[in-house]
């Protein structure tokens, strides 16, 4: 816990911060709570804007957040710690955005009845803060002794983490479970052991994957940790569109499920998956049949073997020479050869690395000095053809001086 003051030359007070890095979205900055939860207000410039609407959004430790009135007219800012209606009780979060926005992503979470909202009781006091911290405390041992408890109940689920209330008199309990789970004696157990009102919420493997945190085979931190929210099905259906290997321990995460990653250019692979020709169809040429053998999706060529199980003769073409001789083959005709001969091939990259020998400098230099004699010396019989016109004219000039 530290208490940082404001910056000099700002209207925002004093407040307390969580002791989290300043990783926010928000222009005027705010406490970092969580990353994909946050915001970018594009409306912070405009007069105005903080004094449209009494509601704000609070985010509290974990990957929650929600909104709150302001019914007492509070100078509320971005950043300031807040306590905040709870059930029982009262918690304590960040204020992270006001204004206009906070209609709009109201609408966005379904928050139907704005008259439901829960009110924002108080700016944090050193007490409130006091006691958050003693309850944050707590959370640690009270997963440890949780999980034993489940384990001597013989509950096949596994507690990931457990939030406090911030006066301390709640406790959210997040487990994974792949079946349901009657977890009913274990919040009376629970209850009785930490004196605490008890509540489950069921958790994916990847939300737990984003809560604890990580780094990708990419090496960028997880995008369930930094910015992703909605988690949608991952089928192998998208590795055998994108030609990948299924090989469970290079699809797989860090939440043992495949990667979110393979749905990214899905898309873009089926779209252009479809502008090849069909893998079952055999081409016919003058030299023999060519079976398909593999495609390079986005590059839009196939390649083609001459027989159909192993690697013989292989033959590339592009999309359309393949379309091309598939539609001659339906007319009957067999062109004389799979690749078109006419088409010129675009050439590779060149990898300059290989090139380790410095002289080759020195030799485009002379090359470049070779270029510049041959001109000159192929104007040099113009030079010298009125040169030679003079001389012949000199004796019979010489002729007429004498005479």
């Amino acid at each position: 816990m530290t208490y940082q003051p404001a910056p000099k030359g700002t209207h925002q007070q004093r407040t307390w911060t969580l002791g989290m890095a300043d990783r926010g979205l928000t222009r005027q900055g705010c406490p970092r709570q969580s990353c994909q939860l946050n915001v970018f207000d594009y409306l912070a410039d405009i007069p105005g804007n903080a004094t449209t609407t009494d509601l704000v959004e609070v985010q509290f430790k974990n990957t929650r957040k929600g909104y709150y009135q302001n019914a007492y007219n509070l100078p509320l800012e971005k950043g300031d710690i807040v306590a905040v209606e709870a059930s029982p009780g009262h918690d304590i979060g960040t204020v992270t955005l006001t204004g206009k926005l906070v209609l709009a992503q109201m609408k966005r979470s379904a928050v139907r009845n704005a008259d439901e909202v829960r009110r924002v009781y108080r700016k944090a006091r050193p007490l409130d803060m006091e006691k958050y911290e003693e309850a944050k405390a707590r959370e640690h041992d009270t997963m440890i002794r949780a999980r034993q408890i489940a384990k001597d109940l013989g509950l096949d689920m596994k507690i990931g983490d457990v939030e406090y209330q911030g006066d301390g008199q709640k406790a959210i309990f997040y487990y994974i479970a792949d079946g349901r789970v009657d977890f009913r004696q274990l919040i009376r157990v629970l209850a009785d052991a930490f004196h605490v009102r008890i509540e489950m919420r069921q958790i994916g493997a990847r939300q737990e994957a984003g809560r604890i945190g990580g780094f990708g085979p990419c090496g960028r931190e997880l995008c369930c940790t930094t910015w992703m929210k909605n988690f949608v099905s991952v089928s192998t259906t998208a590795a055998r569109y994108q030609d990948l290997s299924l090989n469970p321990q290079k699809l797989a995460g860090q939440c043992a499920k495949l990667k979110c990653c393979m749905n990214y250019e899905v898309d873009q692979y089926v779209e252009a998956s479809r502008r090849l020709p069909s893998r079952e169809v055999t081409l016919t040429t003058a030299d023999g049949e060519y079976f398909f053998f593999k495609a390079d999706i986005l590059a839009g060529t196939v390649t083609y073997s001459t027989d159909r199980r192993i690697a013989a003769n292989l033959v590339t073409v592009s999309a359309q020479r393949a379309l091309d001789v598939i539609a001659m083959n339906r007319r009957g005709e067999k062109p004389d050869a799979l690749d078109d001969s006419v088409r010129t091939q675009p050439a590779g990259p060149v990898d300059l690395a290989t090139q380790d020998d410095l002289t080759r400098f020195d030799q485009a230099r002379k090359r470049k000095k070779k270029h510049k004699k041959k001109p000159q010396s192929a104007s040099a019989p113009q030079d010298q053809q009125p040169r030679r016109q003079h001389e012949q004219q000199g004796p019979s000039a010489n002729a007429s001086r004498q005479s």
